[in-house]
């Protein structure tokens, strides 16, 4: 089993910053994309942003230049760092991870339970 822990959201400004962070842990072998996903009520869920295991990234556009995705290897961890903040960021966000389990079986997606971002005055 994988389990996901999702750290950071909460209540911020417009304009303000916020720091998610997610920490896979259980019986891992190897640990391929990362993500972030969110959903605002009423709206599918969307991908904010992912990173492979060799650094590259990639962004929702709505999120460019304001967003950075992370990732330490050696910690199972990936973080979100949000700044510029604005109330359409508002949602919850969902971690994404795609890892195997053992050497030989195909990578499954394991999600975090997720975590509230409310921007507002």
């Amino acid at each position: 089993q994988v389990q996901l822990v999702e750290s950071g959201g909460g209540l911020v400004q417009p304009g303000g910053s916020l720091r998610l962070s997610c920490a896979a842990s259980g019986s891992i072998f190897s640990i391929n994309d990362m993500g972030w996903y969110r959903q605002a009520p009423g709206k599918q869920r969307e991908l904010v942003a992912s990173i492979t295991r060799g650094g590259s990234t990639n962004y929702a556009d709505s999120v460019k230049g304001r967003f950075t995705i992370s990732r330490d290897n050696a910690k199972n961890t990936v973080y979100l760092q949000m700044n510029s903040l604005k109330p359409e960021d508002t949602a919850v966000y969902y971690c994404n991870v795609r890892c195997r389990i053992t050497g030989w079986t195909p990578p499954v997606d394991y999600w975090g339970q997720g975590t509230q971002v409310t921007v507002s005055s």
